[in-house]
C-alpha cells in the first residue's frame, strides 16, 4: 500500500474512534485485488451508531476534499461501505461483522496498525 492510502486508512481509522466506532481494523489488500489499496473495518454499537460513524467518516473526507465514490446500507445502518477509492471503509454492527467475516475472507491482506 502506498504512503498516501497508507495515511488515510491510519485518518479514517481516528476518525471511527472519534464517534465511538471499535475494533477498528485496516487491511492492506492491494497485493491481493485491484479493487482498493486497504480496507478499514470496524464496529458499532447499534444501528444509529454506525449511521453515525459512516455520516462522520464522510463529513471528515469532504473537509479534505476527498469523495467517497459510492456508499451503500445508509438506511439499514447494519453494514455500511463507504468507497473512497483507494480505501473501503466497513462499518458493521458487531453481529453482522461476526457473521460476514471479512478478515477471515480477506486473510491474504496484511493487517496494519
Amino acid at each position: 500500500m502506498d504512503q498516501k492510502s497508507n495515511e488515510l486508512a491510519l485518518r479514517i481509522k481516528g476518525w471511527i474512534e472519534d464517534k465511538k466506532g471499535f475494533d477498528v481494523e485496516i487491511m492492506d489488500v492491494h497485493e491481493i485485488t485491484s479493487l482498493t489499496d486497504a480496507f478499514v473495518v470496524a464496529s458499532g454499537s447499534s444501528t444509529q451508531n454506525v449511521k453515525a460513524i459512516s455520516e462522520y467518516v464522510d463529513e471528515m473526507a469532504s473537509k479534505e476534499g476527498i469523495k467517497i465514490i459510492s456508499n451503500e446500507g445508509r438506511q439499514g445502518g447494519r453494514w455500511i461501505l463507504l468507497d473512497l477509492n483507494s480505501v473501503i471503509v466497513h462499518v458493521f454492527l458487531e453481529e453482522e461483522r461476526q457473521f460476514y467475516d471479512l478478515e477471515r475472507l480477506w486473510s491474504d491482506g496484511k493487517k496494519v496498525n
